[in-house]
C-alpha cells in the first residue's frame, strides 16, 4: 500500500509513533493543526480534498500518535516530525496548511527546508510569540464580553481561557477548550446551532514544551514558496495585525482577511477559505 493511499497510516520518527490520514487527489498538502495539543479533525476539509491530496497529521502528543519526546520544543520538534512525514511520503515538495500553532510550524519548515516547500497557507497564525503577541491576545480577550453585552455566558468564557494552560489532565484541557471555544468565532452566539458540533467534538491534550518565544520576522524575506496568508477579521488570538506582518515580510505573498470570521474561517466562511487556499495552485 502506498504511503499516500486513502486512509489512515503511521510511521516511526525518532522513536515516536506518528499517525496521519490521507484523503483527496492532487498535489500533496500536509495540514498541521493548532494548539499545541489540539486534535487534527477540526481542520479536515472535504472541499480542499477536491483539489489536493490532503495529509492530516495527528501531531505527537495528540490522538493516536505517541507522546512528545523529552525536551520537546515549541516549534522545532514539530518541524522535525513534519520533515520525517514528508520523507516518509516520498514526495519532493509539499504544500503546508498550518493553522495557529501549526502556522508557526509551517513557517519554520519553509525556512529550514525551502527545497521541500511547494506552497504555504499560513492560516490564523503569527510570525512571533514575543511579549507583544500575548499582549494583543490578552487585550482582545478582555474586550470579548463587551462585544457581546446581551450574552451572559460571554463573560464566563474568560475563566476557561485563563485556565487553559494550567490544567493537568487531558480531560480538563478538552473541557476548558470546549468552554472557551465561543471566543474563537466571530459570531458563535448568533450561529450557535451551526458551531455546536465543533464545540462538542473538539479534543485537546496536555503537552509539555520548552522555547515558547520566537520571532521569525527577520527571516520572512527568505521564504520563497508561494504563500497565502489568511485570517478572520475577528480572530482574537491571531488577529489581522499578525497576518499583515507575515504578508509584509514574505515576498509575493497574498493576504486574505475574511470579514465574518474569527479563528476558524474554514468553518465560518468556507467558500472564502477555499478560494484563498486554492490560490496556491493558480499560475
Amino acid at each position: 500500500m502506498s504511503n499516500l493511499s486513502p486512509g489512515t497510516h503511521h510511521l516511526i520518527a525518532g522513536g515516536t509513533l506518528l499517525v496521519y490520514h490521507v484523503a483527496g487527489a492532487g498535489p500533496v498538502m500536509v495540514a498541521h493543526s493548532g494548539g499545541p495539543g489540539v486534535e487534527y479533525s477540526y481542520l479536515r476539509s472535504a472541499r480542499l480534498e477536491e483539489h489536493f491530496t490532503m495529509v492530516y497529521l495527528e501531531p505527537a502528543g495528540t490522538g493516536g500518535s505517541g507522546p512528545l519526546p523529552d525536551g520537546a520544543t515549541y516549534v522545532d520538534t514539530y518541524v522535525d516530525f513534519v520533515h520525517a512525514l514528508v520523507e516518509h511520503l516520498d514526495v519532493d515538495r509539499v504544500h503546508i496548511l498550518g493553522h495557529s500553532h501549526g502556522g508557526f510550524v509551517a513557517q519554520r519548515f519553509a525556512l529550514r527546508y525551502p527545497d521541500r516547500t511547494a506552497g504555504l497557507a499560513l492560516y490564523s497564525t503569527a510570525p512571533t510569540t514575543a511579549p507583544e503577541f500575548w499582549a494583543v491576545a490578552e487585550a482582545n480577550q478582555k474586550a470579548y464580553p463587551r462585544r457581546h453585552p446581551d450574552v451572559p455566558e460571554a463573560a464566563a468564557v474568560l475563566d476557561f481561557i485563563d485556565g487553559f494552560d494550567t490544567v493537568e489532565t487531558d480531560e480538563d484541557k478538552t473541557r476548558h477548550l470546549a468552554a472557551a471555544l465561543p471566543i474563537y468565532f466571530a459570531d458563535f452566539w448568533g450561529r450557535r446551532a451551526e458551531f455546536a458540533p465543533v464545540q462538542e467534538s473538539i479534543r485537546a491534550w496536555v503537552v509539555t514544551l520548552s522555547g515558547r518565544t520566537f520571532d521569525y520576522r527577520p527571516d520572512l524575506p527568505s521564504i520563497t514558496a508561494r504563500t497565502v496568508v489568511l485570517t478572520g477579521r475577528h480572530d482574537f488570538i491571531c488577529p489581522p495585525v499578525w497576518s499583515e506582518a507575515l504578508h509584509a515580510g514574505i515576498p509575493g505573498s497574498r493576504l486574505v482577511i475574511m470579514e465574518r470570521s474569527g479563528h476558524f474561517a474554514q468553518i465560518e466562511e468556507p467558500e472564502a477559505f477555499l478560494e484563498a487556499v486554492t490560490w496556491l495552485l493558480r499560475s
